[in-house]
């Protein structure tokens, strides 16, 4: 072994014939969030859902009504109704590990963060923005909107104005290093994703098109695994919190199960049930699993009562 195959090993850096792929905009932004997420002291629950009554009243729903209803539209209403019923789970901490103090920023609207599926076949954040005062016919006519607008939106521009308000940030809170680290590799080196002048000036800024508060975390996340396959078994087990944000919930593929319970009249029978696969992760500071209890409780509430949903 040579003296440079001795060090590149030490690096862990690329050996001949790997391919290197450099940060872009979606992921150096996404990734400063996860990394930030990672000192997230997180608790969770795999929460199995019978959903077998909502399934068949959602399947009246859409029959009657005169718009489309999909079935992460009709989730991310039953989503509000638990925020509702717990709103600190609607929450961005701020916490300064030092000084062991910090705050629980409680949001007076919900701003849902939910994958969209780009062009590219990559899914980013949109956020539906008031969600607590959306109807289902308004729910679905917003994610039509934002749909298209994802379609005409250059998101490299969006992204690198986030990028811009995020050195600011860390410029206003003393993060010099931070700063002069995000300036340096963005503009300058083999991890840069920006010229000084140039790259953006035919970028279209249209009203049309998402702006900078559309593309990010928003105050709560919600996805939909199951959206990505319809065969997908098995449970979630873990979805990382979005910084600041204390609270995600990510549902898997709706499953036939077959059980053995017991009936109306108490007698034990055999049944298929439609499962509902939910992940539910929470920032722990916020305090124990008991302040996560009144949303699943509420969840618990409208599966059992689906007919509730004609009312949204």
């Amino acid at each position: 072994m040579g003296f440079k195959e001795y060090i590149r090993g030490a690096l862990t850096a690329p050996e001949k014939g790997d391919t290197v792929e450099y940060f872009k905009l979606k992921a150096r932004v996404s990734g400063n969030v996860l990394t930030n997420a990672a000192d997230i002291p997180a608790g969770g629950y795999n929460y199995e859902a019978d959903i077998t009554k909502f399934w068949e009243e959602f399947q009246k729903l859409k029959k009657e009504r005169d718009y489309p209803i999909s079935f992460n539209t009709i989730m991310l209403r039953v989503f509000a109704e638990g925020l509702k019923a717990n709103p600190r789970l609607n929450a961005h901490m701020e916490y300064k590990r030092k000084a062991s103090t910090g705050r629980l920023i409680v949001k007076e609207h919900i701003d849902v963060a939910v994958p969209f599926l780009l062009d590219s076949g990559e899914t980013f954040p949109v956020k539906l923005r008031n969600l607590e005062q959306l109807s289902l016919k308004g729910i679905s006519e917003e994610i039509a909107r934002l749909t298209t607008a994802l379609k005409e939106t250059d998101v490299d521009r969006v992204l690198f104005d986030i990028i811009l308000q995020r050195i600011i940030g860390f410029i206003l809170k003393g993060k010099f290093a931070s700063t002069a680290a995000q300036i340096a590799t963005g503009y300058v080196g083999k991890y840069k994703v920006a010229k000084f002048s140039g790259l953006f000036e035919h970028a279209s800024r249209d009203k049309s098109a998402l702006q900078m508060n559309e593309l990010n975390e928003g105050t709560v996340c919600m996805t939909n695994l199951g959206t990505l396959y319809k065969g997908l078994n098995g449970n979630v087990t873990y979805a990382p919190l979005l910084f600041p944000q204390v609270f995600i919930m990510a549902l898997g593929a709706v499953q036939d199960k077959d059980y053995a319970f017991r009936n109306d009249k108490g007698e034990v029978d055999l049944g298929t049930k439609k499962i509902l696969p939910i992940n539910i992760m929470f920032d722990h500071r916020i305090g124990g699993f008991n302040d996560v209890i009144p949303f699943i409780k509420k969840l618990d509430e409208i599966f059992a009562a689906p007919e509730v949903m004609w009312e949204w």
